[in-house]
């Protein structure tokens, strides 16, 4: 017998869930260094228009059709065209999320279970356990298998709970937890010789690139992908939102929130990259460039840590608990979208389908792990590259030219009689229609070119 579907209790425990969903490691890590190798605050502030111009229709498309249908990802989409044609696509566009989503969860909790080893090498080490905080830094696939292990029976821990008892619940804990983190280390780090080099160079804008085409595309992806859309994460949230609320009001408040935990994050990353670069750590490549992301925090940061001395040890572990809890806010909501489809197509116990769903990807993660030189690479180019603004691209078409407008107009109405005649309702379709699928189209091609 099935488990029940579950539901958000409150609007916070939602706009908390999913923008949890949306803050990853990608926000955290990505988005700075992006913004430092494209002009500084020319790139911010092209991403804060363009997350508004586009993630946030993109984000209500997946918002409004999870609410309006209270299925899962392949159930959903299935659901919407009257013809048995465009059915059938809705629902392999589904299974494409699904799968998508899988994939991304796979890789991703590879590199979570590093961050879980960083975080706890520096304690034991402070002890004297020397031997096992070398053992949980260092690239072995034994340390990665069981590393990746621990963060996968996290992330099946939290969804076994169900909406409410596991992912409305700590995400109201793990969300503030996060935000506060990173605040505090901000402004710790801002104290530090250096800092105010970094900050300088995310804060003045570099006008010469605002209209380098690098700068827009990166802009975009950056966009787009910072609010976790494509994959069937915000559609199945979506689903679980109560009848009563405001979509187009919770969406905003979500966007907002995860826009602002990005820039947050350049108020961290770029002083310490900086911070490094003032204690003699090389942050640059031999072209002039920022090292790449992984490195930063996998070698330029640590090296930064070793530096503080006392302070380090704190520092270091409060910086990788705070990438590991990103990590966790993300992966709950990527496997919540198998384990959703489990239960309702297959009549799953919620138990069975997360063991399940969680068996699965992580054993497809072990093979990840077990051939990393040629799967690690190849998987986040299909699933993130390929697959995700394609099933973007989808969603915004189901969404603008496939739902029927009366229909759409009456999700409205729930709790907005007057939806209409608002200012979301006169721009929204136009965006969601055209300007939407035509930029994540150009996404889509620059990713292939």
């Amino acid at each position: 017998m099935a488990s029940p579907r579950g539901e958000f209790r409150s609007r916070m425990g939602f706009i908390l869930a999913a923008a949890g969903s949306a803050v990853g490691l990608g926000n955290i890590w990505g988005f700075p260094t992006q913004a430092a190798s494209n002009g500084g605050a020319a790139f911010l502030l092209t991403y804060l228009l363009l997350a508004f111009v586009l993630a946030y229709p993109a984000l209500m498309a997946e918002l409004l059709i999870g609410r309006h249908t209270h299925r899962n990802m392949v159930m959903a989409l299935g659901s919407l065209p009257q013809s048995r044609t465009l059915a059938a696509l809705g629902r392999l566009t589904g299974m494409g999320g699904l799968l998508t989503a899988s994939m991304i969860l796979s890789f991703y909790a590879i590199v979570a279970g590093w961050m879980l080893g960083f975080a706890a090498s520096y304690p034991l080490d402070a002890v004297g356990l020397t031997a096992a905080s070398e053992w949980l830094v260092t690239f072995t696939v034994p340390r990665n298998l069981s590393l990746m292990l621990i963060f996968m029976a996290l992330t099946m821990a939290v969804v076994l709970g169900g909406v409410e008892d596991g992912i409305e619940r700590w995400s109201r804990r793990l969300m503030p937890l996060l935000i506060a983190t990173l605040i505090a280390l901000a402004l710790y780090v801002l104290t530090l010789e250096g800092a105010l080099t970094g900050l300088s160079i995310y804060l003045l804008p570099d006008f010469g690139k605002v209209l380098s085409s690098d700068l827009l595309i990166d802009a975009l992806g950056s966009a787009f992908f910072s609010l976790s859309l494509g994959v069937g994460t915000m559609l199945i949230y979506g689903s679980y939102l109560s009848d009563t609320e405001n979509v187009p009001r919770v969406g905003a408040q979500v966007a907002l929130l995860d826009v602002g935990i990005a820039v947050l994050a350049g108020f961290l990353i770029l002083p310490a990259m900086y911070v490094a670069d003032a204690r003699g750590v090389a942050i640059f490549n031999e072209a002039g460039g920022l090292l790449s992301e992984d490195t930063l925090i996998f070698t330029v940061l640590p090296a930064l840590f070793e530096t503080i001395d006392t302070a380090g040890i704190f520092l270091a572990t409060a910086f990788f608990i705070l990438m590991s809890i990103a990590a966790l806010t993300s992966s709950i909501s990527m496997l919540e979208v198998p384990v959703a489809y489990l239960i309702e197509r297959h009549h799953l116990p919620r138990g069975k389908a997360t063991l399940l769903a969680g068996g699965f990807i992580a054993g497809f993660s072990a093979l990840v792990v077990l051939n990393f030189g040629t799967l690690f690479g190849a998987v986040i180019t299909i699933s993130t590259r390929y697959s995700q603004p394609l099933l973007g691209l989808l969603i915004c078409i189901f969404a603008g030219w496939l739902w029927q407008r009366d229909a759409l107009l009456q999700e409205l109405r729930k709790n907005d009689a007057d939806a209409e005649n608002r200012l979301f309702w006169r721009i929204w379709p136009v965006y969601v229609k055209w300007l939407c699928p035509v930029i994540i189209g150009i996404i889509l091609v620059q990713s292939v070119i």
